[in-house]
């Protein structure tokens, strides 16, 4: 065996003994003189549903782009799935993002020509595969079945955010972002894709959810608060959240 060899099955090896998929450590964000997050540390582990609130101007938003590859920090380390994030150049943070990360905006960001379908398969082609079979499958999975041949302008909104999130599961990521998903939505659907969220954490995604909203916060099996860019507390849900339908 090589030392490379050696060096990356050690790697391997640690990556999976580690029980957190992600953690940050002294981590820093400036933007000009303004400290957006100053010395955040967080650990969040495999499997667990992370409410991540504050108030607007809070960091969360800041924070979550940062754990998203979006953006970069300005000092400390991000360490994701095993991954030194800051180690990664932007093509580097692309795959990355690709491999590892599913991400569910308030806005849902679907392309207007294209079905609900040929938006999921988008995610596989900068995935560089292609398996519409995989793609109805997911599409399925979030009750959309029904609806693969329709535009976007053809589904509520409570349908394209479904839509968002079968995109963000079809290429099989550990960990699930969603900022904000209920924001645009009515209360029935609100509560829809809250147990969409809820079934995945139940069969074992991570799943991190930036919101301000204290009733979304409950469904998480812990919160993590932030004020003025930094870390404020945090807080356990003991009682485990009904199941919403």
């Amino acid at each position: 065996m090589t030392h490379h060899q050696s060096t990356h099955d050690q790697h391997e090896i640690n990556k999976q003994q580690s029980a957190w998929v992600i953690e940050t450590r002294h981590l820093y964000k400036r933007f000009g003189q303004v400290v957006a997050l100053e010395d955040i540390n967080l650990q969040i582990k495999r499997g667990e549903f992370v409410a991540i609130m504050g108030a607007s101007g809070s960091g969360k938003t800041t924070l979550m782009n940062i754990l998203t590859c979006l953006d970069t920090v300005s000092e400390g380390q991000v360490l994701l799935d095993g991954t030194d994030a800051a180690a990664l150049d932007e093509e580097g943070r692309r795959a990355f993002r690709s491999d590892k990360i599913g991400l569910v905006f308030q806005q849902f960001h679907l392309i207007p020509f294209l079905t609900a379908l040929e938006n999921v398969m988008l995610a596989q082609h900068y995935h560089s595969v292609v398996d519409e079979a995989a793609a109805r499958k997911v599409l399925k999975q979030v009750g959309l079945d029904h609806r693969v041949d329709h535009l976007p302008s053809q589904l509520s909104g409570g349908e394209q955010q479904r839509v968002c999130i079968a995109r963000a599961l079809v290429n099989e990521p550990p960990v699930i972002f969603a900022d904000e998903p209920t924001g645009n939505l009515d209360e029935q659907n609100e509560r829809l894709v809250l147990g969409l969220l809820e079934d995945l954490h139940k069969q074992g995604r991570t799943i991190v959810m930036v919101t301000h909203n204290p009733e979304l916060g409950r469904f998480a099996d812990r919160i993590v608060r932030l004020q003025h860019g930094k870390y404020l507390g945090e807080e356990v849900n003991h009682h485990e959240a009904e199941h919403v339908n």
